[in-house]
């Protein structure tokens, strides 16, 4: 396996030996590469161990994304043909059709490829998984999940189906390694609090956390890379370098936070018109109505303290609870109060404690509006 310093590499990871190892750091810094260099060199070495790569989408594959997606084995960082330099010549190019990847070798008298006989890599998509639980796949030993953390829509219920992916693949055996990646675009990925992994907020870059489950024997490894920047960075950060804390998950691996509006007119008990609360990924969010001076506007900040009347009190959360004070979707308003409080969202006229928070209600909000509600 080929190793570049300015690049990510698995190395640390794999010493903890866990069946799920989550890896996330900035664009480009080598998290990829590194799992098919990896699964390339595996695959060359017995000719059966295989890759499976998931992606949300089948169109994720489709045409040029996936003939293109192992190109960087056969021009990286060095400019070198790896395939070729691992194979010692036998293999050259890498050939994709029918959603599987091949090793093969350019014949000039047959000016065509000619693949290996069978694929190094397989392609899954989370939303066609009921048509593959049919199928047997023995020879996959690792599962990557590429891109696993998105500022866009996740997909209803995704973690679950991910895991309907996995099952798929696995069957009854032991020996399949799990690797989930994503660039640091969204520090509040639903897969973090499905998969209990509590303490990603607070990690630091170059840090990995181990996570246990009782007694089952299941094992996650949670890396934040610190990937180039470890390193002085990659030449191409020059190109980014604008003062923008946007850029700095580019730059520098750090987690992409924008800047939210912050509340600058003072008010006290007596101008809230209306208290509600957000249930978000363990954090409770209290909201508050404000009237003051001619300004109507919703500021919200994280609650400490304990709920004083969970009976009674406004609380929108994810789960389903059977009290007529807590409610689902708040894009989907069903009373007068309800489109009150909307309105503040769709008008603009919302405030934050701090960026941490707005980014909070941003995922909420697009949990919301992804339809992720039971119908």
């Amino acid at each position: 396996m080929l190793k570049n310093k300015h690049y990510y590499s698995i190395d640390a990871i794999r010493k903890k030996h866990c069946l799920y190892n989550v890896i996330f750091s900035g664009r480009s810094d080598g998290k990829s590469y590194a799992i098919i260099d990896m699964a390339a060199s595996k695959w060359l070495k017995d000719r059966t161990s295989q890759l499976a790569v998931v992606r949300r989408y089948r169109e994720d594959f489709k045409g040029k994304r996936g003939r293109t997606m192992f190109d960087n084995l056969l021009h990286n960082g060095y400019g070198e043909n790896v395939i070729k330099k691992y194979s010692k010549g036998e293999f050259d190019t890498i050939v994709y059709f029918g959603g599987r990847w091949y090793m093969a070798r350019y014949d000039e008298k047959l000016d065509k490829n000619i693949p290996a006989p069978t694929p190094f890599a397989i392609s899954f998509a989370i939303t066609e998984w009921e048509h593959d639980k049919s199928s047997s796949y023995p020879g996959v030993t690792d599962i990557l999940l590429d891109e696993m953390i998105t500022r866009g829509s996740y997909l209803p219920d995704e973690f679950v189906l991910f895991q309907q992916v996995c099952s798929t693949i696995i069957r009854d055996r032991s020996d399949v390694t799990i690797w989930m990646i994503g660039n640091t675009v969204n520090k509040y990925c639903p897969y973090f609090g499905e998969m209990g992994l509590t303490n990603v907020t607070k990690m630091k870059k170059g840090d990995i956390d181990v996570y246990q489950y009782g007694d089952s024997g299941l094992t996650v490894a949670v890396e934040w890379a610190e990937g180039a920047s470890k390193h002085g960075g990659k030449p191409s950060d020059k190109y980014f370098a604008f003062n923008n804390p946007k850029l700095r998950m580019i730059t520098n691996s750090d987690w992409e936070i924008p800047c939210y509006p912050r509340n600058k007119v003072k008010f006290d008990k007596n101008d809230i018109l209306l208290i509600y609360f957000i249930q978000w990924e363990g954090v409770t969010l209290q909201c508050e109505i404000v009237s003051k001076d001619g300004a109507l506007f919703t500021f919200i900040h994280q609650k400490t303290t304990l709920m004083q009347h969970e009976d009674k009190d406004i609380i929108f959360t994810k789960e389903q609870v059977q009290k007529s004070n807590y409610f689902l979707n708040i894009a989907k308003p069903t009373s007068k109060i309800q489109k009150r409080i909307w309105w503040f969202y769709q008008s603009d006229n919302v405030y934050y404690q701090d960026n941490e928070i707005g980014e909070l209600v941003r995922n909420y909000l697009a949990w919301c509006k992804a339809d992720n509600i039971l119908k």
